[in-house]
Parts: C-alpha cells; sequence; structure tokens
C-alpha cells in the first residue's frame, strides 16, 4: 500500500470513530479550556500546522516580544496527516496542541463539535477578516472557533524554460493570453505544448479537477439539509469526465499524485510544465524545486477565479493555557503578520486590512522571475465570485472522488470503473 492509500484508508477510519466517539458528547458546552499562566510566568504553547504557514520567523520573532512563552511547532507534512491527528485526538479527548490548525475543507465536519474549541470571538477581532472567512468558522450559536489564516486564490504557474524549449511565448502576459480563462482553453495551450515537448502539461488530474470542483457552488450535498448528491450531480461527473480526457486520454498529465514523493521529486526532474496555484503553493514549488530555475506566475485562471484551501487556527477546550493560546493565535493571523507570512512562503491574506495594504501590493517573489505575486494574487481574489457550499460529509466525499481519479492515474481501474467504485464509496459514507 502507497503512502498516499496508508493516508486515506486512516481518515476514513478515524473519521468514522471521530463521529462515533463525539457524537454521544457534541453538545457539552461546559469544558472551557484553563487560562492558566499569565505575565511573567513561563508557559510552553504547541502548535499544530501542515504543509507551510509561513510561521518559522514569526514564532522567533513572538518569543523574543514574550520572553515568558516558549512555542514548540509542529508541522504535519500534510493536510491529511493532520487531519487525522486532530480527530484521533479529539475523540480521545487529550492530546491536542494549545493551538490546531483546520484546513478549510475538513472545518465543516468539525464545525458538529464546535463546543470542543474555545470561542475566540471578540471586538478586537470583529470584522478583521473577509465575510465569508469568518463565518466559515462560526457556529449556530455565534461563536467563532477559529482565526482565519490564509487564502486561496488561484494563479498559473508555469516553467518558462520548457515553455521557450517548446517554442511557446515566455512571458507572463503573453502566456497569460495563451492560457486564456476557461479550461477549454487551458487544455488547448496544453495540446500545442504536448505537440513540441515530451514534458507533461500539469501534475495530475486530481489537482486539476481540485481547481475545477472548487468553482461550482453546488457539488456534493444540498445546501440546507445536507443530502448528499454527489453521485447523481451531473455537473460531478462532467468534471471527471472532462479532467480524465485531457489528463489521460489527450495525455496531458504526468500521473503524479500531489504531496506524493514522486511528486516532490519531480520539481527535479522536469516533471511537468504548469501547474493550477493558489498563493500558499508558491512555497511548497519553491522549497521542492530549489536550485531549479524557469518558474513564474501567470496571472489568470481558467474558469476565471477559484479559491483553492486556506486555513484557520483554533483553542481546543483541551487546552491549559487557552488565554496565551488565543493571544498567539491572533497575533499570527493579524494583518502585518500575515503579509509576512505572504512574503515568506506565498500565504495570501485574509485579513481586510491586510488586502488593502500597499506592502502587500508591492510584494514581489525572487525565485519565480521577481514576479509581482502581490498584485497578481490580489487580482486573482478579486476574479473569485463563487463559494462552494461545503458540509459535513464535503471532505470524506472528495476525499473518495481523489481516490477515484488516482485509480484512474496509475491504470489500476478503468474511468467507468473506478466513477462506479466512487459511487459504491460515497454509499458507504451513509
Amino acid at each position: 500500500m502507497t503512502r498516499a492509500k496508508r493516508m486515506h484508508a486512516l481518515a476514513a477510519v478515524t473519521a468514522v470513530s471521530v463521529v462515533v466517539t463525539l457524537s454521544a458528547c457534541a453538545s457539552d458546552d461546559s469544558a472551557s479550556g484553563s487560562t492558566s499562566g499569565s505575565g511573567n510566568e513561563k508557559v510552553e504553547l504547541t502548535l499544530a500546522t501542515f504543509n507551510q504557514f509561513g510561521y518559522d520567523d514569526l514564532i522567533t520573532e513572538y518569543q523574543k516580544l514574550h520572553p515568558n512563552i516558549t512555542i514548540k511547532h509542529k508541522k504535519a507534512a500534510t493536510s491529511n496527516e493532520a487531519r487525522d491527528n486532530l480527530n484521533t485526538r479529539l475523540a480521545a479527548g487529550s492530546g491536542l496542541s494549545d493551538i490546531e490548525a483546520i484546513e478549510v475543507d475538513w472545518l465543516p465536519e468539525l464545525m458538529q463539535y464546535s463546543s470542543k474549541f474555545n470561542d475566540l470571538g471578540s471586538a478586537e477581532v470583529k470584522d478583521r477578516w473577509l465575510d465569508w472567512k469568518a463565518a466559515a468558522a462560526t457556529d449556530q450559536k455565534g461563536r467563532l472557533i477559529g482565526y482565519g489564516t490564509d487564502s486561496g486564490p488561484e494563479a498559473i504557474c508555469y516553467r518558462s524554460d520548457l515553455f521557450k524549449k517548446a517554442g511557446l511565448p515566455t512571458d507572463r502576459e503573453k502566456v497569460a493570453e495563451l492560457l486564456g480563462s476557461s479550461w477549454d482553453s487551458y487544455f488547448a495551450a496544453g495540446k500545442k505544448f504536448k505537440a513540441a515537448s515530451k514534458v507533461p502539461w500539469f501534475d495530475s488530474i486530481g489537482a486539476t479537477y481540485q481547481g475545477m470542483v472548487n468553482q461550482v457552488e453546488t457539488t456534493y450535498e444540498n445546501k440546507g439539509d445536507n443530502t448528499v448528491i454527489a453521485t447523481t450531480n451531473p455537473e460531478v461527473r462532467r468534471l471527471y469526465d472532462t479532467v480524465v480526457k485531457a489528463g489521460i486520454d489527450d495525455g496531458l498529465s504526468a500521473h503524479l499524485q500531489q504531496w506524493s514523493d514522486d511528486w516532490a521529486a519531480s520539481f527535479q526532474k522536469d516533471g511537468f510544465a504548469t501547474m493550477l496555484c493558489p498563493g500558499w503553493m508558491l512555497g511548497v514549488i519553491e522549497g521542492n524545486a530549489k536550485g531549479v530555475k524557469g518558474w513564474d506566475v501567470a496571472n489568470t485562471f481558467p474558469g476565471g477565479g477559484g479559491n483553492w484551501g486556506g486555513s484557520y487556527l483554533t483553542v481546543p477546550t483541551q487546552s491549559k493555557h487557552a488565554k496565551e493560546a488565543k493571544a498567539l493565535a491572533a497575533w499570527l493571523t493579524a494583518p502585518e503578520q500575515q503579509i509576512k507570512a505572504f512574503k515568506a512562503v506565498g500565504a495570501f491574506p485574509s485579513q481586510q486590512a491586510a488586502l488593502t495594504s500597499p506592502e502587500l501590493a508591492s510584494v514581489k517573489n525572487p525565485f519565480f522571475a521577481n514576479a509581482p505575486t502581490g498584485t497578481i494574487f490580489a487580482e486573482r481574489a478579486k476574479a473569485v465570485t463563487v463559494t462552494p457550499y461545503k458540509g459535513p460529509k464535503y471532505f470524506p466525499v472528495n476525499d473518495a472522488m481523489q481516490q477515484a481519479l488516482t485509480r484512474v492515474e496509475d491504470k489500476s481501474m478503468t474511468p467507468e470503473k473506478s466513477w462506479e467504485r466512487f459511487v459504491n464509496d460515497v454509499k458507504a459514507l451513509g
């Protein structure tokens, strides 16, 4: 069993266990978390994140500002790994960090157990975030359980050197024209590239599908009653067929599952020419492609605009230092720190004040040919017109879809057989 498949299996088992364990205690509001430790008392806080949040330098800065605070940073390799750990320890009732990062796609399932997290709302942070960002982390009682970190407006990252070898334009404005603003034009550009190069056009059909599905308002569940419609929604099937045709039939995919070891290694081997690129992906690319020259960012995205990702910092009621943890979470997500995180790893701000800051607009990224990433992603954020509805089963259904696409990529199943398996997997969720 591959690492990715092991992660999927663990996610499924954990999701079941957490629902069973917490269903009996989800209405318990009594836990509030201790606020012990104040003033100059020595306090160690644990902070659990995943991928790249851009917090390494910020943690050092915070500890200098607060000599009595020591921060232990636990960084999971993937969102799935972080989710598994959080669900396991949440169900066990112990072992969570003082601050737990939660990814937007699995936030809805945890909102069912919002009483297990401290209310972070206050006058100081009111109206700090984009409306939709704060609303997603606000429960039915009006409790704000998460401080928004980044958002994920998407552009297209590309290898200008590979474009040049294929006889295609390399200037980012001309590349944006080549790629166009529709999925048809993006795939058509890929066919032009493929005719002149042996390098695949994009990394995987799973990653490409994710960008497509993030542009659809209703996909897996009906808003209101959360009825699962994933297997009968014609739009979901259309996206599945479209990305399979582009990636498999037209040969545009490198067949590399995102976050796998092979995917990470491919950045050093001309693995693919383009990829869907939310702001936070910049740090991932730079880390994997160290020493590789040619990466750039085009100010366009198929379908107009899309948001992929974005996370929250929460303070579980298990924390023994909830007061200090809340203060750290508030500081890390303040406008000034969000801009610093964007400069570090491309985590695009979700703070109102940060989005209108001249400092953000002036940010350029040396690794990506000095691209004006502050301006590019601000414009990409403005292009987002759809906020997909994500109910309690969004994550496991989407995970089942990603597994279905992986089976097609690795040729373990035909597209039709893999779709049938997806249907059965969704039915098994209940």
